[in-house]
């Protein structure tokens, strides 16, 4: 798991301990989750867009923070293998952050700033949640 430039080590070690006790007495899954962010208005990958996935119940918190590479993918899943549980999650998206830096984010205070999308995972299988971003709309869907 690829934690966030930046953070504590308290923090990074919270989170492995979380993904520890997840898995913890069971068999390794077939579930994972995946991610990438499109800038729709750009028409390119949005590189360098901070995510974090949120869980909201089980061992509720933060579970990891990655940065978008330059195909707009995080490096590894999201959530791996090794840390998948069914449950209800949200990936908070930092798209103003990402505005700002590539010029397109428009005046303050921003239309879009921080993207949340809630979701839940109910089968042990791969869950591809991509968000296509512009400066005024978004758009997200189940892929593949």
């Amino acid at each position: 798991m690829q934690l966030a430039e930046g953070r504590s080590g308290l923090q990074a070690r919270t989170i492995r301990r979380k993904l520890g006790r997840a898995t913890k007495g069971r068999d390794m899954s077939d579930g994972f989750l995946t991610t990438h962010v499109l800038d729709t208005a750009r028409g390119c990958p949005a590189e360098g867009l901070r995510i974090e996935l949120i869980r909201l119940d089980g061992e509720a918190g933060r579970w990891a923070e990655m940065s978008t590479n330059a195909d707009g993918r995080t490096d590894s899943p999201i959530l791996p293998k090794e840390a998948f549980a069914i449950g209800r999650y949200e990936l908070i998206f930092h798209a103003g952050e990402y505005l700002r830096r590539v010029g397109a984010a428009g005046e303050e205070p921003l239309f879009l700033d921080v993207v949340p999308i809630r979701f839940g995972m109910s089968e042990d299988a791969h869950y591809h949640v991509p968000l296509l971003l512009s400066p005024h709309g978004y758009s997200t869907y189940r892929g593949s």
